[in-house]
């Protein structure tokens, strides 16, 4: 994750120390830029999270109510027990979320002090992967031959090229996805609507799962907070729309275009990262994926790898869009004119 971030920041650092700052100032203030963005997201959010958490009680109770009735449902047909009350359960489901509550708390502790831990590394890194980049830029190259050491170099600058229009677009799809689910929100007539808005366009960074999963928490915000089934359809209809528009048409002009990575890569790059570092391990694997392919193809050996890992092998960048032939026979009739 530092080295990600440095690259994106690497920019901002140059621009300092071309007006004059040493590279500990540098790094300092770009990483002060990032922290004050974050910040300012942060507290813009905070009181409607805060609102949020006031509500949590009631829908608790409704998601309780709701889950007795269909496990009431299903035993009507399996019978698996007898007498069983709806009642009963609710108040057996609050004690049960009582008696956890310990457990629950200590758990919320130990992750919010593993991520504070892990922001505090990952600020440290990247501090002094800007700072170092030329001594590390250096000994690398100096792993390689004479006539080889031009490559390395030239690698190392496209691996860096790689890390930063994925971040940097990224950061644009976030912004757009952000305002688009927003907006839809807002005329639907969610509460928060920014909030869910945003939260889902950050989760789309978790390819394939982090869309679901960022579309399934405003459906159920509006299941429990309205009384109409109506309100729910139209927010999984907006988030499908989005995504369909995400898919076929923003993230491959936006992202699509750094990576050059194929579906069957980009899956298991998410399982892979999954299984060997979580959510950041799915976070970041893509981009992993398309920095490796830019290696194998800097070495004849492995050439071959960057061949299974590239979408060109599909021959999909020689077919151009439907939206752009449109575009182009468009511009033919005008030129026929």
């Amino acid at each position: 994750m530092a080295l990600l971030i440095s690259f994106i920041l690497l920019p901002v650092v140059k621009k300092l120390e071309g007006w004059g700052l040493n590279k500990i100032l540098s790094a300092f203030f770009s990483l002060l830029m990032l922290f004050l963005i974050i910040g300012g997201f942060i507290t813009l959010f905070s009181t409607q999270i805060m609102n949020l958490s006031d509500q949590l009680d009631d829908f608790t109770g409704k998601i309780m109510k709701t889950l007795s009735e269909v496990v009431i449902f299903i035993n009507k047909d399996v019978n698996f027990i007898d007498n069983l009350n709806s009642d009963e359960l609710v108040e057996n489901g609050k004690k049960w979320l009582k008696e956890s509550s310990g457990s629950l708390i200590q758990n919320a502790f130990s992750n919010t002090a593993a991520f504070v831990a892990g922001l505090l590394t990952t600020t440290i890194y990247t501090f002094l992967f800007l700072i170092y980049r030329e001594g590390l830029t250096k000994a690398f190259v100096a792993f390689g031959d004479d006539e080889n050491k031009s490559k390395i170099f030239r690698m190392l600058k496209n691996v860096q090229s790689v890390g930063k229009k994925y971040l940097s677009g990224m950061f644009i799809l976030i912004i757009i996805l952000g305002f688009a689910n927003s907006i839809g929100l807002w005329i639907i007539g969610i509460d928060s609507p920014f909030l869910f808005g945003f939260m889902a366009a950050f989760l789309s960074i978790v390819p394939y799962v982090g869309t679901t999963l960022g579309a399934t928490i405003p459906v159920l915000y509006a299941f429990m907070s309205t009384d109409s089934i109506w309100t729910p359809v139209a927010v999984m209809i907006l988030f499908w729309s989005i995504q369909v528009i995400e898919s076929n048409f923003l993230s491959p002009r936006i992202v699509g275009s750094s990576l050059n990575v194929n579906a069957l890569v980009a899956i298991l790059s998410l399982f892979i990262g999954a299984s060997v570092w979580g959510i950041a391990g799915m976070i970041l694997f893509l981009p992993f994926a398309a920095m490796l392919k830019v290696i194998c193809e800097e070495f004849d050996q492995l050439k071959p790898v960057a061949m299974l890992i590239s979408s060109d092998i599909y021959g999909d960048h020689k077919r151009k869009p439907k939206t752009s032939k449109l575009i182009e026979k468009i511009k033919g009739w005008f030129k026929h004119k």
